[in-house]
């Protein structure tokens, strides 16, 4: 599921930020350490070979965490800026920064200064917010950051398929920690409980992400004036399913 979480605490201006806490901490890369990098590699190059991008194009990585993403389409050819709210992540990534491939810290929800020819949101990095007025600035922030022939693509879980396969509990084993998941949806929102215990001291976490369905998606896009372009089901940019596609992606402009 998604990149962000936040900890429990009792001091509820914290909640402000509670998408920094967990993604900014060890424990999310050791849990999440074995993710697949070939089909990420697969996904951008379906991607940037439909968009048919220019040589030595802009390319935005918004929410790029440490960078994997930013890092292959940099070799690939292009020109990459990543940005996240994760100030580790970040420096994680600066690490592999190079003339071509830039990281800095930046909130989505605001537009930057340059244009870009392909703006990436990437493996559900989208809906982390509590208010839905945050979800429409960043659209908005991203058609503002988009050169005049620019696209954008948001990559986000296919709701509808995600709610039918919902695991409510499993346990991970990663590095000797047990991580205790819990997932279920409250409020409009799918929540996964991360719970374990390293070192003789309990931690808590929690992932939190609008459903979104397509027909938010829409629905805001219009309110936008964005144009939605196309829709795909996976990473090897088949046809969208409601049902059974395990990916919501789509293309505007």
């Amino acid at each position: 599921m998604s990149e962000i979480s936040n900890q429990h605490t009792s001091n509820d201006n914290m909640q402000s930020s509670w998408f920094a806490s967990w993604f900014d901490t060890s424990y999310y890369h050791i849990l999440y350490k074995d993710r697949n990098y070939r089909e990420a590699q697969i996904f951008m190059d379906n991607l940037t070979h439909y968009l048919n991008l220019p040589e030595e194009a802009k390319v935005l990585d918004l929410a790029c965490g440490k960078g994997r993403h930013s890092i292959y389409l940099n070799q690939l050819g292009f020109n990459v800026l990543g940005v996240d709210l994760s100030e580790n992540s970040i420096e994680i990534a600066s690490k592999n920064a190079n003339d071509k491939l830039h990281f800095k810290v930046h909130d989505m929800r605001e537009p930057l200064e340059e244009k870009f020819d392909a703006i990436f949101n990437l493996f559900t990095s989208f809906g982390y917010f509590d208010h839905d007025e945050d979800n429409l600035k960043t659209l908005l922030a991203i058609k503002e950051s988009l050169s005049e022939y620019g696209f954008a693509v948001i990559d986000f879980m296919n709701v509808p398929f995600v709610l039918d396969n919902l695991v409510a509990e499993e346990t991970k084993t990663v590095e000797a920690i047990d991580f205790h998941l819990k997932r279920y949806v409250k409020d409009g929102f799918i929540i996964k409980e991360i719970d374990f215990e390293d070192n003789g001291k309990k931690f808590h976490y929690e992932e939190k992400v609008r459903a979104l369905t397509l027909e938010d998606f829409t629905k805001m896009m219009d309110e936008a004036g964005i144009y939605l372009l196309d829709i795909f089901g996976d990473y090897k940019l088949k046809k969208y399913y409601k049902k059974t596609s395990e990916r919501l992606i789509m293309i505007f402009k």
